[in-house]
């Protein structure tokens, strides 16, 4: 008797139980995606452990419960085609919407976006054709990205160089030209004016190619401290091109801690993937390489952006690391398949991409080819790696004298460059200037202490000792 009592007390607790149980499971059964996303969140909200303090994002709150880039820019664009939808005629609601267009060109890399962009500020120009700074910014930003930087300039010069906007297109203009006086000057007027996270990474992309290492630590630092909860992008990008810059140092902890931390901020964002996977490369982590280079075909979702080529180039390399020749030349084949198409449909294809690519092959006639596409390019564009890819095709057709004084070139700008100063040593050992080569080889093991041979293969250098 006192067993079967005992037996119903428990029953009637198992049953009490299962009472209370049952509606908080279903609670937290229908709220799955959110309970989900707060797990997400308590695990993604950690900061990389390796990360210097200088560089963490101090508003992550902001990341909870917020819209995914992507999602905000449509939420943008959604809105100025409402207004467009009221009244079709508004020049400044049609510039303001090409200005997102171009927002969200940049975000994904998809070419249909910046096509968009410029016919919108086209249409803009013609419904307002005076005072309409906004469409012809976007218009000079889109020359800038086709590399017909004598017309951004000219657009921006329109704007006026007492707008922000326009101080800005000046530097990153000019910087790609060669002119990195020009662009330095001003970067100055921009910092000056106004001391933000988008002027100051600027400006450390100034200084950077002037060789001033510890000013563009110091940049980055401001700029990092005086960035604000409404630019995750932006706080995004900086980070990406300074763990560019440590890994430029050899300092792979520290770059591969600000690539995490860049897209903690911005998930699956192409720039810090890519550089992440270099890294990885470099590292010979090559599984993790293709997956973060994977990573960025699945952002677009098929969709082709101007990242494709350099997700194949970058996917060959490790393939070709790995031994698998096959595949390698592949995904060679495939990039220089889909950058021959943009060169001739007029898009967003790089004729120095081109080059590296047909470089990377090294048959004669791609050589010859090459050099051709150098020379044509050099007359645009005269930044170092230009310059380098310039030296890299005479040095492939011979032409060592030719590709010296190219190098001599980019090592008076002051640039602190590993690769760049390894093939100036190559072109110096192979014209007999031995002290002058072990100089130049001396020098890049002091900028980059573990230049390596995968390091030089991985930019299709030779293999000197140092």
């Amino acid at each position: 008797m006192k067993t079967k009592t005992g037996q119903v007390i428990k029953s009637d607790v198992f049953w009490l139980w299962l009472l209370i149980a049952v509606p908080i499971l279903g609670i937290f059964i229908i709220n799955i995606p959110p309970n989900l996303r707060f797990i997400y969140d308590f695990v993604s909200d950690k900061t990389p452990a390796n990360l210097d303090a200088n560089y963490r994002y101090h508003f992550s709150e902001i990341l909870r419960n917020n819209p995914s880039q992507k999602e905000a820019i449509q939420q943008e664009i959604a809105f100025y085609q409402q207004r467009l939808a009221v009244d079709s005629r508004s020049g400044l609601n049609r510039a303001a919407l090409a200005g997102v267009y171009l927002k969200m060109a940049r975000a994904t890399g998809e070419g249909g976006w910046f096509l968009l962009a410029e016919q919108a500020a086209n249409r803009s120009i013609a419904l307002l054709p005076f005072d309409n700074k906004g469409a012809l910014l976007v218009l000079a930003r889109i020359a800038e990205a086709r590399h017909d930087f004598a017309t951004a300039l000219r657009f921006a010069k329109q704007v006026g160089f007492d707008n922000e906007d326009a101080i800005a297109l000046a530097v990153t203009s000019h910087l790609a030209m060669g002119k990195v006086s020009e662009a330095s000057i001003a970067a100055e007027a921009l910092v000056n004016r106004i001391p933000n996270l988008g002027s100051l990474t600027l400006r450390a992309l100034v200084r950077e190619a002037q060789g001033r290492d510890a000013e563009v630590l110091q940049d980055y630092r401001q700029a990092m401290a005086a960035e604000e909860p409404g630019e995750i992008a932006g706080s995004a990008r900086a980070r990406s091109l300074l763990g560019r810059f440590y890994a430029r140092r050899g300092q792979f902890v520290q770059a591969k801690a600000l690539f995490l931390e860049a897209l903690r901020l911005v998930p699956r964002y192409p720039l810090a993937l890519i550089y992440l996977a270099d890294l990885e490369t470099r590292q010979g982590n090559y599984r993790e390489a293709e997956a973060n280079y994977s990573k960025v075909s699945a952002y677009a979702g098929g969709a082709a952006t101007v990242f494709d080529r350099t997700v194949d180039r970058g996917m060959a390399r490790v393939k070709e690391l790995q031994g698998d020749a096959i595949a390698s030349r592949r995904l060679l084949d495939k990039a220089e398949a889909g950058l021959r198409q943009e060169q001739v449909s007029g898009g967003f294809g790089h004729r120095r991409d081109l080059a590296r690519l047909l470089l990377e092959k090294g048959r004669s006639p791609d050589v010859t080819e090459a050099l051709a596409l150098m020379q044509q390019e050099v007359k645009i564009r005269r930044d170092a790696l230009t310059l380098d890819t310039l030296a890299w095709a005479l040095s492939s057709a011979g032409e060592w004298k030719k590709a010296d004084r190219v190098m001599a070139e980019i090592v008076r700008s002051g640039i602190r460059d590993a690769g760049i100063f390894y093939r100036a040593g190559a072109i110096a050992r192979n014209l007999g200037k031995n002290a002058e080569s072990r100089a130049y080889f001396v020098k890049a093991k002091e900028i980059d202490p573990s230049f390596d041979s995968r390091s030089r293969q991985a930019l299709g250098l030779g293999s000197y000792e140092f």
